[in-house]
């Protein structure tokens, strides 16, 4: 599938535009790219399915300005003809999907978010605290692999080794994130630690406004993924004015890529009930 581009003042955003239909916009996690949506992007038939690659990974160009990601999806559905859709991410993804629905109301019909809720959480999990730090530690010494091998600790999380996930699914987060760093990651002239990204900048009091978020959101949830990502799944749930969660055992973060037909299950139903109250809301009219 070939790759559209939606211009942005200074670069672009990269996204695969694919089928007829209502349309579904499919959001990556940090780090990867849209190819982490292969098992999605035609398993909804009766959908337009839109996969981006977020600024700084894929395809998309990398900032060098401040930028907040969910003006980006707006972008995209602007280039693409899309006036409202489904919004569906993964970690980073997800927390931009829910922050599109609070910033820009009118472009979201519903929400699937997966170990997320807004885009500068809290962190409180200890386990995830020591990914994080060795991941910063590796990436202050320009230590590449150090980096990538703390960062597939997520793949597996906190309660699996790397032996006990598919290695098909560690080799793919694995090729996304080093096509990430050799695209998106800088490294100055005559140093080998590489400069700091620009990341997107949150949404304003994004957390204490979750309740505004009128439209329906189903929060999705490996059940081996964090302590904290499963809690931030089940707070936007509780939070929103209707919200609904669903576990999908045997997976942790990416539970599209290691349950693909348990998560596609998930969503089409999720789907089919938002069909359905329409044709009694409509009927009862």
């Amino acid at each position: 599938m070939s790759l559209k581009r939606a211009p942005l003042p200074g670069g672009h955003v990269a996204y695969v535009d694919h089928g007829d239909g209502e349309p579904l916009v499919l959001l990556h996690g940090g780090g990867v790219d849209h190819r982490m949506w292969d098992d999605q992007l035609t398993a909804f038939p009766a959908r337009r399915v839109l996969a981006l690659d977020a600024r700084g990974h894929g395809a998309s160009s990398t900032p060098t300005t401040a930028f907040r990601s969910c003006d980006d999806v707006v972008a995209v559905l602007d280039h693409a003809g899309v006036d409202r859709a489904v919004l569906a991410g993964v970690s980073m993804g997800g927390a931009t999907a829910t922050e599109v629905a609070l910033e820009y109301p009118e472009r979201t019909s519903a929400l699937v978010v997966s170990g997320a809720s807004v885009s500068d959480p809290d962190f409180r999990d200890p386990w995830v605290q020591e990914v994080f730090r060795a991941m910063q530690q590796a990436q202050e010494a320009g230590d590449a692999e150090g980096w990538i091998a703390a960062f597939l600790a997520f793949v597996s999380g906190p309660h699996r080794g790397g032996d006990d996930v598919d290695s098909r699914v560690l080799a793919r987060v694995d090729r996304m994130v080093r096509d990430t760093l050799a695209a998106h990651v800088r490294v100055e002239p005559g140093s080998s630690v590489p400069a700091a990204p620009v990341r997107p900048t949150p949404v304003a009091d994004a957390t204490a406004r979750l309740g505004n978020i009128d439209v329906p959101v189903l929060a999705v949830i490996g059940a081996l993924d964090a302590d904290d990502h499963q809690r931030f799944s089940h707070e936007l749930a509780a939070s929103v004015q209707d919200g609904r969660a669903v576990t999908i055992s045997h997976t942790a973060h990416y539970p599209n890529m290691e349950r693909p037909g348990e998560f596609n299950a998930a969503v089409r139903d999720f789907l089919a009930g938002l069909a359905d109250e329409a044709a009694v809301s409509t009927a009862a009219g």
